[in-house]
């Protein structure tokens, strides 16, 4: 239950609370005010609470839907609750995780009034001595800060990532307020499967490094480092004396943001490269590295000539430490081997299972159809992405829970597999169109119609002469394959009496042997030879019907 300093934090909150409590009533959450026990804080609770039907709007809204929008109305520190926790599929349903993806921190920028404010209680008299200049329409803007370019004094482009003004008080009095949350759900609702304080304390400092930017600066520079000699990888660099708590000043990158990419600004090619290279580039911070970008979506990479990848926006990271990087290699090993125990070794690991859990045999069945669902799969075509998001679903199936870091690594994965896939279906050539098909449909059946013809000019006695007919001509040897570049011929046939050989498709067995008929067949054999007359050399011959 809360202390006594909580209750006089409590008190002084008492207008957020009553906020909260209409907020979340209005979209169908009264059950959950009751329950937590939110309407006995306010005077006149009850009353808040009933008055607070489910609005006509969202009546058609699933429940999950309806808790996005309240946590938007709420708020930035809100809207970054349901952002973590839609990393967080150990602790939410998976739709409910899935609905939080959408949550949307954009907002209208602050007058630059307010932000020249924050500017010059950062920099005070040394402001005029670091820019040149700053832009006053900002480029972007977000719940927590919004960015400007800027020209440092010697002539450098820069952004300028600026923290919104009073947005550290508006984030310390909604972590206080959830602070309490957490204290009466962890009193009341003991099937979670989880503590609520753990997940909020782990919130809070994730919301610190958050509103102080030289955490992000520091992130920033220290992946930069390590790929400093990979020319297809890259990270803005960090101008450290125009950066505080509350400004960041980085390199301005010159390039298209994925989530912009339109036709022709990169070959196709580029874009390939460019997906690639950040898929090679995460999975080396992930594996090699131990320190990544946790969270690699199409507005945080730019496309840049030559297939390069720059990656911005460092202030999401995750951490893995040596051990835990071979207790997942322990992990892929044991599901190509189905080696059942040496998984159940992991989950005894990483989720600090009690080993008599691991007897359980509900347990163990999850574990065998885990390994059997990915037992076939080549190592090459292994999804580090959906394995561990199938594994930690089973360990969630039985209130067992996985390291914050590790989610975060599923995160990072899955993220750049999703723009991995996005990408190549862009850049995969598409079919003919169904005009071009009807046009080659069309064009095939008129050769096929004119091969027709032919055949019958050739064979018709209204259309050669006697002597052709009675003639024994030599028979049309063509290549059937239309690779072969030999020179067709003709030649003669095995007997006097012209033994058939293998006729071209759509020409009668019988070949034209009066110049009329050939003219009509397209072939250029001269008459069938007497028997007096030595054999005609074979002559080159005219290209048939196609």
């Amino acid at each position: 239950m809360p202390n006594i300093l909580e209750l006089n934090q409590t008190i002084r909150h008492v207008r957020r609370y009553a906020e909260i409590v209409h907020v979340l009533a209005r979209y169908g959450f009264a059950d959950v005010v009751q329950e937590l026990g939110l309407d006995r804080l306010l005077e006149r609770g009850m009353a808040a609470v009933g008055a607070g039907k489910l609005a006509p709007e969202f009546e058609h809204l699933p429940r999950a839907a309806r808790l996005r929008q309240a946590m938007e109305e709420l708020g930035p520190t809100f809207v970054k609750l349901g952002q973590l926790l839609s990393t967080r599929r150990d602790l939410v349903p998976q739709e409910w995780a899935d609905e939080f993806t959408k949550l949307q921190d954009n907002v209208p920028p602050v007058p630059f009034g307010q932000i020249a404010e924050v500017l010059k209680a950062e920099f005070g008299q040394r402001q005029a001595e670091l820019f040149k200049e700053i832009e006053h329409e900002p480029i972007g803007s977000a719940s927590m800060a919004q960015v400007h370019r800027a020209v440092l004094a010697d002539g450098t482009s820069i952004v300028l990532k600026i923290l919104r003004p009073g947005i550290r008080e508006v984030t310390q009095t909604d972590m206080e307020v959830m602070r309490t949350l957490a204290e009466f759900a962890e009193a009341r609702l003991s099937n979670l499967g989880y503590s609520p304080i753990e997940v909020v304390n782990e919130f809070a400092r994730e919301l610190e490094r958050e509103v102080d930017l030289r955490h992000e600066g520091r992130s920033t520079e220290r992946l930069r480092r390590q790929f400093v000699l990979d020319e297809s990888v890259s990270f803005p660099k960090v101008y450290w004396e125009a950066t505080t708590g509350s400004v960041l000043a980085l390199e301005e990158i010159r390039g298209v943001l994925l989530s912009r990419l339109k036709e022709g600004d990169l070959t196709p090619e580029e874009q390939r490269l460019v997906v690639a290279n950040g898929a090679k580039a995460v999975l080396r911070m992930c594996l090699d590295i131990g320190f990544f970008h946790a969270d690699p979506h199409p507005g945080n990479l730019f496309a840049m000539p030559g297939g390069k990848v720059c990656f911005i926006d460092c202030g999401m990271t995750g951490q893995l430490d040596e051990t835990t990087t071979y207790q997942l290699a322990d992990l892929v090993l044991g599901v190509v081997q189905a080696d059942s125990e040496k998984v159940l070794g992991v989950v005894a690991d990483l989720a600090d299972v009690d080993p008599i859990k691991l007897e359980d045999r509900g347990l163990r069945s999850d574990v065998r159809d885990f390994i059997a669902h990915f037992q076939n799969t080549p190592l090459d075509q292994l999804n580090m992405a959906d394995l561990l998001e199938e594994f930690f679903q089973k360990l969630r199936a039985h209130h067992l829970r996985c390291p914050g870091d590790l989610v975060l690594l599923i995160k990072a994965l899955a993220t750049i597999e999703a723009c991995c896939s996005r990408r190549s279906r862009s850049t995969t050539p598409r079919r003919p169109s169904s005009s071009r098909g009807r046009t080659t449909r069309s064009r095939r059946a008129r050769t096929a119609a004119t091969s027709r013809r032919r055949s019958r000019s050739s064979s018709s006695p209204s259309r050669t002469c006697g002597a052709s007919r009675r003639a024994t001509g030599p028979r049309c040897t063509r290549s059937l394959s239309r690779r072969s570049t030999s020179p067709r011929r003709w030649r003669r046939g095995a007997s006097s009496s012209g033994s058939s050989c293998r006729p071209r498709r759509g020409w009668s067995t019988s070949p034209p042997t009066c110049a009329r008929a050939r003219r009509r067949s397209g072939c250029s054999a001269r008459s069938a030879p007497s028997s007096r007359s030595r054999s005609p050399r074979p002559s080159r011959a005219r290209r048939g019907p196609t």
